[in-house]
């Protein structure tokens, strides 16, 4: 073997080495004590912001909030009265199931299954089983604030496009709470239902009948498999969300009666049109999952769109959360910019941390653990250099569990790699990323 082969295998083995344990420094360790102090405390709760504040952690949860409390063998985090909150909603993506948007074996959130006039629905097609945990999109997440998504599944043939679950970004490889069914409505989903979306409930309505048994077994034109009855079933009468993507104030109104007339759990993401219908959601008690950006009619279902509609949701007593309409699983970080634009557009900025921290985390069925500051509560927390909502401010550490994460991702290695000093002449004055020796 040459020396060169022999550098080259030696380097490989380091480069395993350091992955495996830039892997085992991002997994699940055992929580040791720690105390933040001195923090602008925004708890995301009913203890509203609290000034000059100490957050004690033991054991992976929140200990204790108050002043001057004793450190005792804990880490010290000076905080400074910079602001501390719960870690952040990423917004419905594909993070840990989407690698490359453009590469489709990188991608397992859609089910193809012949053409779209078969009508194949899935609802028993469930994501969350290829989660991946060590995705390199999530540490550019997770550096950002973001602590826990809601990844999305769908389908080319059936508007139903599966199953979901909400995900905490902290290593693990199971759901952090409930499973979520997917259901597309309006003119985006018609060319799954026979080009008209009146089909759309006329389909619905069959298919619960089959989930609830009312059709014979060999009932001509029966569209579920014996599993696919079996997930719907665990969806009816209320015993787990389905969240609807539509847009148009008259589709919505639709939703609320047929999922009354069913006794259905609903959630609304995009919504555009939803300020429209703003107290009926509220009587409801149906949240929003809104983009605060779209503020034009991108299709013929969003012609009332307005990027007010947060603020005038929120007005009229509806959980305002937030959801961004494309490319959501690299840009997730920025959803925090797209709060700021509401609380910009009327909505108060209290109500704008909730829609990224306690409004999500009550939806998806976590509100027992994360997405508030309180006492018993699963420390997950992010310190900022200053307004959270205001993107010329940072994260500057993630806790999980009250272990804080390394604050680094594949672009911050990439920028460290590819921003060194110029070398000496004789290294033709490439950075060290481009040295031969």
């Amino acid at each position: 073997m040459s020396r060169h082969a022999s550098n080259r295998n030696v380097s490989r083995a380091m480069a395993r080495v350091l992955a495996c344990a830039l892997l085992a420094a991002a997994l699940p360790a055992t929580a040791q004590s720690l105390l933040i102090r001195g923090a602008t405390v925004h708890t995301a709760g009913a203890q509203g912001t609290l000034q000059n504040t100490d957050v004690l952690v033991q054991g992976g949860r929140i200990a204790a909030i108050g002043t001057g409390l004793a450190a005792g063998d804990a880490q010290v985090v000076e905080a400074n009265g910079r602001p501390l909150t719960p870690t952040l909603f990423g917004g419905v993506t594909g993070l840990g199931i989407e690698e490359v948007s453009g590469e489709s074996a990188t991608r397992d959130d859609r089910l193809s299954l012949g053409e779209a006039s078969d009508m194949a629905v899935r609802p028993e097609f469930d994501v969350s089983l290829a989660f991946n945990p060590e995705s390199m999109v999530i540490p550019v997440a997770r550096v950002e604030g973001i602590g826990f998504t809601l990844i999305s599944a769908g389908s080319a043939s059936s508007i139903i496009g599966g199953q979901g679950a909400p995900m905490r970004l902290d290593g693990s490889l199971d759901p952090a709470g409930p499973k979520v069914l997917y259901l597309s409505l309006g003119s985006s989903a018609a060319g799954q239902s026979g080009t008209s979306r009146a089909a759309q409930w006329m389909l619905l309505d069959q298919l619960v009948d089959e989930a609830r048994g009312r059709l014979p077994a060999d009932a001509q034109g029966a569209a579920l498999t014996p599993a696919g009855k079996r997930a719907l079933a665990g969806y009816l009468d209320g015993r787990g969300t389905i969240v609807v993507g539509v847009h148009r104030a008259s589709d919505i109104r639709q939703l609320l009666r047929w999922s009354r007339r069913h006794g259905l759990t609903v959630a609304i993401r995009g919504g555009a049109e939803a300020w429209k219908v703003a107290g009926e959601l509220a009587a409801a008690r149906v949240p929003v999952f809104v983009d605060p950006l779209a503020n034009l009619p991108a299709d013929f279902d969003q012609l009332g769109a307005t990027m007010q509609n947060a603020a005038r949701l929120h007005a009229a007593g509806v959980r305002v959360g937030f959801a961004q309409a494309s490319d959501a699983s690299h840009n997730a970080r920025k959803l925090r910019q797209l709060a700021g634009n509401a609380v910009a557009q009327g909505l108060p900025w209290e109500a704008g941390l909730a829609g990224l921290t306690r409004v999500p985390a009550d939806v998806l069925g976590l509100g027992a653990s994360i997405g508030t500051i309180a006492v018993g509560r699963t420390a997950d927390l992010v310190l900022w250099s200053g307004d959270p909502l205001d993107v010329a401010h940072t994260a500057e550490q993630v806790w999980f569990d009250g272990r804080a994460i390394p604050m680094r991702s594949r672009q911050t290695e990439l920028r460290d790699r590819y921003l060194q000093p110029v070398t000496p002449a004789r290294d033709g004055g490439l950075p060290r990323a481009y040295r031969t020796r």
